[in-house]
């Protein structure tokens, strides 16, 4: 593996397509015998071990080779199919990926700890990290595609949120009224989507988030701002790790932290183009949600909201909580709401540890407007960007989620977690 990169690659190319050889062989996950299951786990295992191997040696040749010596910036789902095409059995070929898509959760193969060990390596070398981190800032095409349209508008609905320009802030509303705003592929990247056009609309100076009006039954009417992971998707298999795990944390939540990576004319000034947000927090921000409170400069709730981030209950790893909820609550606090699952209401004696203000639910519009007049001034974007840089360098944020990238796939595919998921879809 300390040899020459061609040398290395070929004999763990060969055993990536001879593993995916054997596992094609075998019936479909679900239907294996006990032995048949051993079998794949080993076959899967020799692989992984090899590939690691190789990839703690040789990930920078390979990202250098997909990125044509960092000249060009596939995003992550494009850098997955990339070195998929470019070297074989290295990572899962798109039609392994498709027809593994097409399974509910419990019945894959988990060929997605496979990309995950590829991209944990990436982000672990500096400047292939660094230089994917910047990539996933950059505005996506879909954004770019409406962007014109928006800005004669100053309006866009998707099916997950609501834009709205109004008096130089940006308003997204999340609209998943069925499902309490719980995210799945669809609403990050519409909600990326929104984060883009907010950022690179001239006339937009604050962005707001906020949850709309439910129409599930027991919220009907109400305002909810997110009951986090889509737990029914994951059991579908509905919730990718690139496309929804990775892609939501490199993505728009990085977006909002250090903006929108895009030629501009201040450029000179600071390659991103950054802006200071606010959150209006109804009824609770759960798992993602509560996620997302952490990012935001001035986080607003109603007095009859909480916070939860019930990561342990659910099995999988909260995103970037574990990293930034100690900074925010302290130590021992961090490890009670995530390890132990205590919810911090509005009302109680550590809220302001979380939220900057709490009002009275009919009184969170007019908060809202006082937020966004606070922030709304030359200087404040200028400090949010040192203090974002105290707070959150981009080298730690870089080494925090190349490991986060392989533990988060392979809690997704835990006998643990698949159970949970199973109950809860059952449960309707």
């Amino acid at each position: 593996m300390t040899g020459d990169f061609d040398d290395s690659l070929r004999p763990v190319a060969a055993l990536g397509e001879l593993t995916a050889r054997k596992l094609a062989a075998l019936p479909p996950p679900a239907a294996r015998t006990p032995a048949e299951r051993e079998a794949a786990a080993e076959t899967k295992l020799e692989r992984r071990r090899a590939c690691q191997r190789f990839l703690r040696v040789h990930a920078p040749t390979v990202y250098r080779r997909l990125t044509r010596d960092f000249q060009e910036r596939p995003r992550l789902a494009e850098l997955l199919t990339a070195a998929a095409t470019e070297f074989p059995g290295l990572v899962p070929s798109p039609e392994a990926m498709a027809e593994e898509n097409g399974r509910p959760q419990a019945e894959k193969e988990g060929l997605e700890i496979d990309q995950a060990l590829f991209v944990g390596e990436v982000l672990r070398d500096p400047a292939s990290g660094t230089h994917l981190m910047n990539t996933m800032l950059t505005p996506t095409l879909r954004a770019l595609e409406l962007l014109p349209d928006y800005l004669l508008k100053g309006e866009l609905t998707l099916r997950s949120v609501r834009l709205s320009r109004r008096d130089g802030a940006a308003h997204l509303t999340l609209t998943r009224e069925d499902s309490l705003n719980a995210e799945d592929n669809e609403q990050v990247d519409d909600v990326e989507t929104a984060v883009d056009l907010a950022l690179l609309d001239p006339e937009v100076r604050v962005g707001v988030f906020r949850g709309g009006e439910m129409t599930h039954p027991k919220y009907a009417g109400r305002r909810v701002f997110s009951a986090g992971v889509n737990l029914k998707a994951l059991h579908a298999g509905r919730l990718s790790w690139a496309d929804f795990f990775m892609r939501r944390e490199l993505g728009y939540l990085n977006k909002i932290v250090r903006g929108t990576a895009v030629d501009h004319d201040g450029s000179w000034r600071g390659p991103n183009i950054e802006k200071p947000w606010l959150a209006a927090v109804d009824s609770f921000a759960i798992g993602g949600g509560a996620q997302l409170l952490l990012l935001f400069d001035h986080v607003l709730a109603a007095s009859d909201s909480f916070f939860s981030l019930p990561a342990a209950q659910e099995g999988i790893i909260p995103g970037a909580g574990n990293f930034r909820l100690t900074r925010a609550v302290g130590q021992r606090m961090a490890r009670r709401i995530i390890l132990m699952g205590d919810r911090v209401d509005a009302t109680s004696p550590d809220a302001g540890l979380l939220f900057d203000e709490v009002v009275d639910p009919g009184e969170l519009d007019k908060a809202v407007e006082r937020g966004v007049r606070a922030l709304d001034s030359p200087a404040v974007t200028s400090n949010r960007r040192m203090l974002n840089l105290a707070d959150e360098p981009l080298e730690a944020c870089r080494l925090y989620f190349a490991e986060f990238a392989l533990q988060q796939a392979l809690r997704l595919y835990s006998e643990d977690v698949l159970g949970k998921v199973s109950r809860f879809a059952a449960q309707g």
